[in-house]
């Protein structure tokens, strides 16, 4: 039993320090790149130094890998949820707020949310897997020669890449999104044009559209963060770039959803729901 209860303390031990102490110092890390981005991205940006031709490189690629799994995404996200909120308020006879309820749906959790999975998913992934293959390459080991700050030529253009990428998405998401549950409540529940119209108009406003704006740029920095600092610490071997892919990629969006969580309740407390 002894034997058996130190081997089971070592075990224990080993757990802790390879989930808790390593994955806080891999937050640490992260924290310290996201301030060497902001600060070096700033200095060059005004010094006229930042590397502007990769950054509209690197946003037109994200765009061309975002623009239509967006709209693949925000349609059915759409439809989805005007079948149910117009269930429901058939169901209890107020089918007039239908409008209002779908399109404060999508454009305060839909939106930024669509945003995060696709730039995870998508983009995310993508600069994890180009980082990791520079590493395996040696190209990093070649800047940091040469006297350049991988950071400053490679993490700041993609991270201001997603910065930009993301409200666009939003933006394109909230358009679909409501497009598709007004098509599918007027032609299919049997909503009326002018209610859904004059109920949506009166529930939402324009703060509903910043704060998703701004959640999706706070989700954007979380994924494209996770992702350099993922790519960047990648090992040698094709294995180790799939397992860098899979971490930025499953991190950043559990990290989106845990700050959606946290952001709503706060932006809930400050900008409660209307009620006319």
């Amino acid at each position: 039993m002894t034997r058996l209860a130190a081997r089971l303390f070592d075990r224990a031990d080993e757990y802790v320090q390879k989930t808790v102490v390593d994955s806080l110092a891999t937050f640490g890390r992260s924290v310290q790149l996201a301030v060497a981005v902001g600060v070096s991205g700033s200095v060059d940006a005004v010094r006229g130094r930042f590397p502007w031709r990769d950054f509209a490189s690197l946003t037109w690629f994200i765009i061309t890998v975002t623009a239509t799994p967006t709209i693949l995404v925000s349609i059915p996200f759409g439809v989805i949820v005007s079948i149910q909120v117009g269930s429901l308020t058939q169901q209890v006879g107020a089918t007039s707020v239908s409008g209002a309820a779908g399109g404060l749906g999508v454009i305060q959790q839909g939106a930024p949310m669509v945003a995060a999975l696709l730039l995870g998913g998508a983009a995310g992934a993508a600069v994890a897997s180009d980082l990791g293959a520079r590493v395996m390459r040696e190209e990093l080991d070649a800047l940091r020669t040469m006297g350049i700050d991988p950071v400053r030529r490679l993490v700041a253009p993609r991270v201001a890449a997603m910065l930009v990428v993301a409200p666009i998405i939003c933006f394109l998401t909230i358009v679909m999104g409501l497009a598709t549950g007004y098509l599918v409540a007027v032609t299919m529940q049997g909503v009326a044009p002018g209610s859904f119209l004059t109920s949506f108009a009166s529930f939402a406003s324009f703060t509903d559209i910043a704060i998703a704006v701004a959640k999706s740029v706070v989700f954007a920095f979380v994924v494209a963060i996770v992702a350099c600092q993922r790519g960047l610490e990648t090992g040698h071997g094709a294995k180790a770039v799939a397992d860098s892919v899979n971490a930025s990629v499953v991190i950043g969006v559990v990290a989106s959803f845990a700050l959606n969580l946290a952001i709503t309740q706060v932006t809930t407390m400050f900008f409660p729901p209307r009620v006319l």
